[in-house]
């Protein structure tokens, strides 16, 4: 059972808004339409959310769920995502006092909580516990059909996991909105699924029905729509990814765009797993989407590049950088605009 996040909403966050393990609740803040009324770090009590993560948006920060319960929320999301997807041992107290309090569950994480009998018989009429990562019914192989439909299909990938490709397709999806195109975000992960209600939770997936899965996704909506933003998930880099080449194959796109994080030179927590200069990241994603779809040619056709560690002189000089080293149009979509990623796909 899926939960709107049209209630009053607080995010559990304990060393995620400064730390590296908060993206589902800073995406949610960042994009989405929820009440937010309070975010529950205890690193970060007091502080301003803007000062700390440049995110536009005045929420309190507090130090436990107890004491958010002063702004009434109705819905505790957890908002972080951690190595392995677990639910941290001192999380367990936290997940029970919003229960007690009558709060709604948002899970994101591996750990299924709706069936635990410790939480389940805290449950009062009205409260739900929502696991966002479930495996889709009736799946089947993929077959590329996708490839059939009439539909642009603009998958993001990446030189690294939680390097901001969710915010690169959202951004142009947004765009493209504004510009008068039938326009869909595909949600693939568990904070997209949140934001946008419907998708597949990739990681969730049998991996024989993995692409499948894409593909029964992208053929409900894509008669439907100009323009199909697909959210991208892992990294052909990663050691540890088995999300990206299903995405390809299920997605079948017309084009991708690479995001990257500006100065990385290795994937994150593996020094020893370095990043190739861009122009060879390129080459690969396109022998891989093209091998993916009977070797039809699928291009990277612009970069996305995360300067979110930069100041704005030093990322508009790491973008041209960019520019320069790939020949191919790039831009931070969250600091400038997704304008010239969207330029990009529809001349390609």
């Amino acid at each position: 059972m899926r939960l709107p996040l049209n209630q009053r909403t607080a995010i559990l966050l304990h060393e995620g808004v400064s730390g590296t393990v908060g993206k589902t609740g800073l995406s949610l803040l960042r994009y989405s339409d929820a009440p937010i009324v309070a975010i529950i770090d205890r690193e970060s009590v007091g502080k301003s959310l803007p000062e700390l993560t440049g995110i536009k948006r005045d929420v309190p920060i507090v130090a436990s769920v107890a004491a958010a319960l002063e702004y009434k929320p109705e819905v505790l999301v957890i908002g972080i995502a951690p190595k392995g997807g677990a639910v941290p041992d001192d999380y367990w107290h936290e997940l029970k006092a919003a229960l007690e309090a009558g709060m709604s569950l948002v899970n994101g994480l591996h750990n299924p909580l709706a069936n635990i009998p410790e939480l389940k018989a805290l449950l009062k009429p009205g409260q739900l516990i929502w696991d966002v990562r479930k495996e889709p019914p009736n799946l089947d192989i993929a077959t590329a059909m996708a490839r059939t439909l009439p539909c642009r299909r603009v998958l993001t990938v990446g030189t690294d996991m939680a390097i901001g490709k969710m915010s690169t397709s959202l951004e142009m999806h947004w765009a493209s909105k504004l510009r008068g195109w039938r326009s869909k975000f595909l949600a693939t992960g568990q904070t997209g699924l949140m934001l946008e209600g419907d998708g597949v939770a990739l990681d969730a997936v049998r991996v024989d029905f993995a692409a499948g899965a894409v593909e029964q996704t992208i053929m409900r909506f894509g008669k439907n729509y100009d323009i199909l933003h697909i959210e991208g998930q892992g990294s052909l880099l990663h050691p540890g990814s088995t999300a990206t080449l299903p995405l390809i194959r299920g997605s079948q796109p017309t084009q991708l765009v690479l995001v990257h994080r500006a100065g990385q030179g290795h994937v994150r927590n593996f020094p020893h797993v370095l990043i190739p200069p861009l122009p060879e990241v390129i080459r690969l994603y396109e022998a891989v989407a093209g091998a993916g779809g009977a070797f039809a040619p699928v291009p990277v056709v612009a970069i996305a590049l995360n300067t979110r560690d930069l100041d704005e002189e030093r990322a508009r000089d790491a973008i041209a950088q960019t520019t320069s080293e790939t020949g191919l149009p790039c831009t931070d979509p969250v600091r400038f605009g997704a304008g010239l990623l969207l330029d990009a796909v529809m001349q390609s």
